[in-house]
């Protein structure tokens, strides 16, 4: 595939791997989704292999440069271009009628905003399957690691409310251009019932900012005090 000139602003960084392409596209957690929504397409690297599942299948770019690229894999409206951050879920399943399907979302998530995003979905209750990269610094925080200690409030969140498995290590070269950092694929899959539901989100993310944020300190005392 012939890839335009990434741009620097949007931290734009193509993967042209075809194993870890293969890896993200297969992943068997999610075969028994309804729906697919990948974020950040770009020039369809992804969406050419994810587009022949046979499910309803919808993209969010930011970039509208990308939408020859897309167009090609993706019907026209199912396109949505918009910045992932600013995303009106709740209209979007109410107008798609998927409310009560289970999504599959996929997404080589940007590095500067990776944690923003990844909290965020977390609060949907729809997706039920995430295959995401990140820069390995974060996605290492949010799996467990050879049943190594490694509390912290990310993994403590995603712990709570996924099932989590790495699937895959990225080394700078699998993209164009290159990215400073390495890069890990996680595989999600959500809790039927996890021990504290989505409704208290707000309040557990409070709670492990405090805890988390003063670890040096006993927790009997950090309790105490908020």
């Amino acid at each position: 595939m012939n890839l335009p000139r990434a741009k620097k602003q949007l931290g734009q960084h193509f993967l042209h791997d075809e194993k870890v392409i293969q890896g993200i596209t297969q992943d068997d957690w999610a075969r028994e989704c309804d729906a697919i929504i990948e974020i950040g397409p770009g020039p369809a690297v992804l969406t050419k292999f994810l587009s022949l599942k046979e499910k309803p299948y919808f993209v969010i770019e930011k970039d509208t440069s990308f939408k020859p690229y897309l167009e090609k894999f993706v019907k026209t409206e199912n396109i949505i271009f918009t910045d992932a951050l600013d995303f009106n879920w709740p209209s979007f399943f109410t107008k798609n009628n998927l409310l009560d399907k289970k999504i599959w979302l996929v997404s080589n998530l940007p590095y500067n905003v990776g944690t923003v995003l990844y909290t965020q979905f977390m609060q949907i209750s729809q997706i039920h399957y995430m295959t995401l990269m990140f820069q390995k610094e974060v996605g290492d925080k949010t799996y467990q690691k050879n049943d190594a200690v490694q509390m912290n409030g990310l993994y403590f969140l995603s712990q709570n409310y996924f099932e989590s498995r790495k699937l895959l290590s990225v080394l700078p070269g699998s993209f164009t251009p290159p990215p400073k950092v390495d890069s890990v694929v996680v595989s999600y899959k959500r809790r039927n019932t996890p021990d504290i539901g989505i409704d208290s989100y707000k309040a557990l993310n409070t709670f492990t900012r405090n805890l988390f944020g003063m670890k040096r300190k006993q927790v009997g005392r950090v309790l105490k005090s908020f």
